[in-house]
């Protein structure tokens, strides 16, 4: 039996595996290991392993099937050979854009929440990292939920929110979008604010991100005050873990159990990093708490 050796990053998420090559096939032990450990930290690191693309993707095929990632600006895919996979990154090449979100700061958020059915992850892989800046932080969804005083469970209980399609989490405007006047009207898809996780039914707080969201049928400036609650939980710094990048780092996160975000860093400096999307599942009716 194949036993994996952990180390934790931080209290309430996060850790180093230190005995899996993941260049190398994985074998059905290995793998079902990996699932273990990834559902328990939530977020699994992978230092000092430089990965191909290729390796990049059949890795990835370990935990799902993959999907393309979300429309950027330019209409198509960074990697043309590669359309599974999306370039972060601030790189230009004759004035082209290399990869998306640019050197400023990423909100908390978690990924592609204003669809209908929500990536269940993603894993992330640096290759160029800038001398300082950039760190990205992830925040445990099951502790927020868990330690969320009564009053504000009792007040989202079978509550929906409005996951904003209108911005992505670097603040810049998606194609055929137009501002929100009204976060009532904002596009997106409508999940509701507690969940169940999809695969082990452990209850979660479904957030998204902040930005022009709405939870359904309250008035506007009850609303923003419930959300301001709800974010400042989940982002306590007591549930969080705090990523300082180094070359050839690869983190896996759970999408639908953490949020995550990312510090901004010197736009003279180059940061480059290919990604890949795990496919997941519709947080709908079936998985609300209903009481």
């Amino acid at each position: 039996m194949f036993v994996i050796e952990t180390r934790k990053i931080s209290d309430s998420v996060g850790a180093d595996v230190l005995n899996i090559d993941i260049r190398a096939p994985l074998t059905s032990e290995m793998r079902e290991a990996l699932m273990q450990a990834w559902a328990q930290f939530l977020v699994l690191r992978f230092r000092g392993q430089p990965l191909s693309d290729p390796e990049l993707i059949a890795f990835s095929k370990n935990l799902g099937e993959l999907e393309p990632p979300g429309p950027n600006p330019q209409g198509k895919p960074y990697l043309p050979e590669f359309p599974e996979l999306n370039v972060i990154s601030n790189i230009k090449q004759g004035g082209q854009a290399l990869g998306g979100l640019g050197d400023g700061e990423a909100i908390w958020h978690s990924d592609m929440t204003y669809a209908s059915s929500v990536p269940m992850g993603a894993v992330l892989h640096a290759i160029e990292i800038p001398p300082s800046g950039g760190n990205t932080y992830w925040s445990n969804l099951y502790r927020a939920h868990d330690t969320l005083p009564l009053a504000l469970k009792n007040a989202i209980r079978g509550r929906k929110s409005i996951h904003d399609s209108t911005y992505n989490s670097a603040g810049i405007m998606r194609i055929g979008m137009q501002p929100v006047t009204d976060v009532r009207q904002a596009p997106g898809a409508h999940h509701p604010l507690i969940v169940q996780h999809p695969r082990n039914g452990k209850h979660l707080l479904f957030l998204g991100r902040r930005r022009n969201s709405y939870i359904l049928d309250m008035p506007v400036d009850e609303s923003e005050a419930l959300l301001d609650q709800l974010w400042a939980h989940a982002t306590q710094p007591e549930f969080t873990m705090v990523q300082e990048w180094q070359a050839q780092d690869t983190i896996l996160w759970d999408n639908f159990a953490t949020l995550h975000r990312r510090d901004s860093f010197d736009p003279n400096s180059r940061r480059m990093m290919h990604r890949a999307q795990i496919k997941g599942f519709t947080p709908g009716e079936a998985m609300a708490v209903a009481a």
